[in-house]
């Protein structure tokens, strides 16, 4: 038995509009806040190193607003580049341009997927996210060593807050480079040091043209002896993958040199017994 999901096409178009990396923040002890005399670029560049997760929103009232935790093990995070933020862990792919100046942010029209969201809590949480990210919003930017806060006020009086965690690119110091891994649907034996017994995915390297059709001859397959950050594997289910693969400075003596990062899930398959 076999079902296959195709989402490569999708995934190629999304590597053309994937932001550039920036670099790492500076740790400081002493706490900077991009006001209204912050430029621009300063704000936007702070806001590309990290991944925003929502933990607090509250009404003019101070009332918390309940629409937007209804996923509690995957909060609302807001992912920006230079001049785009995307929403991450609503029901729909949601995303706008945005523009700071002069501690406002401006934020165009949300344009968002239409799948239908098997839950209606999750259809009301695209639509709490939409109303309060549009137009004008007060924009407050926290950087205070590796954790830094982001504070979103509406005119409603709306206050969304928000905690930085770093991105991949700036927890690496770079950019990485994309690839696409193929992962068989078993796991096979291999070596580890420290853990005898251990089972690794079996991976081969596939190439694909701006088509998304599969180019050349696809590498051998290899025990990969390290997890891929963010994919968990599902036996049985055999997955091509877009990945970032990043340079690990100073690793461990029983760590490897390199990092993969998964990107997007852009093929599925579920391979029968």
């Amino acid at each position: 038995m076999k079902y296959r999901t195709l989402l490569l096409p999708l995934a190629l178009a999304a590597c053309a509009h994937t932001p550039d990396a920036t670099s790492p923040a500076s740790s400081s002890a002493a706490s900077t806040t991009a006001t209204a005399s912050a430029a621009p670029t300063s704000g936007a560049g702070l806001l590309s190193q990290y991944h925003w997760q929502l933990n607090n929103a509250i009404d003019s009232k101070g009332t918390r607003i309940d629409a937007l935790f209804v996923r509690p093990d995957q909060p609302v995070q807001l992912d920006f580049s230079a001049n785009r933020l995307n929403v991450v862990n609503s029901c729909n792919n949601m995303g706008a341009g945005y523009s700071i100046n002069k501690g406002r942010m401006q934020i165009g029209p949300m344009v968002s997927t239409m799948m239908a969201c098997p839950d209606p809590s999750l259809t009301a949480l695209d639509d709490a996210i939409a109303r309060r990210l549009r137009g004008s919003v007060s924009v407050n930017l926290l950087a205070r060593g590796n954790a830094p806060s982001l504070q979103l006020v509406t005119d409603s009086g709306d206050t969304l807050s928000f905690t930085g965690v770093p991105t991949a690119e700036t927890r690496f110091g770079g950019p990485g480079t994309t690839a696409f891994l193929e992962v068989a649907a078993q796991t096979v034996p291999c070596n580890h040091p420290l853990i005898p017994g251990k089972q690794c995915l079996l991976v081969r390297e596939r190439h694909f043209d701006e088509h998304g059709l599969a180019t050349g001859t696809p590498g051998e397959w290899q025990p990969l002896n390290q997890d891929i950050e963010g994919y968990t594997h599902t036996p049985g289910i055999r997955n091509v993958l877009r990945v970032k693969r990043y340079t690990v400075k100073n690793p461990p003596a029983d760590g490897s040199s390199v990092a993969y990062v998964l990107d997007l899930v852009v093929e599925s398959e579920k391979v029968g017994q």
